[in-house]
């Protein structure tokens, strides 16, 4: 059965850090591509952050280049969000993804709220 597990969401102040863990079983994750994706309320989902199944090659949105770090540990089947400087536009629900040629498996979120 395919999990991915978030965790590392909550509550944090404006220029705070999270690191936010997800947690994969039940495929083959060095073969997967992950991806963090976040979406606010009334908002679209967007993604975040992705790294790369094969070099470690990593990419971030605009707003989240130089704030935000994406990690993998494929020994322990984890990919990881380092986020720092956080703002209250960082409120949202993030969301774990692994993709691989046509298949494509999402968790369940873990929620980040910034703010006073």
């Amino acid at each position: 059965q395919v999990q991915l597990v978030e965790s590392g969401g909550g509550l944090v102040q404006p220029g705070g850090s999270l690191r936010l863990s997800c947690a994969a079983s039940g495929f083959t994750f060095s073969r997967y591509v992950m991806s963090w994706y976040r979406q606010a309320p009334g908002k679209e989902r967007e993604l975040v952050a992705g790294i790369t199944n094969t070099d470690g090659s990593t990419n971030y949105a605009d707003s989240m280049k130089g704030r935000f770090t994406i990690s993998r540990d494929n020994a322990k089947n984890t990919v990881y969000l380092q986020m720092n400087s956080l703002k209250p536009e960082d409120t949202a629900v993030y969301y774990c993804n692994a993709r691989w040629i046509s298949m494509e498996y999402w968790g369940k979120g873990t929620l980040v709220t910034v703010s006073l």
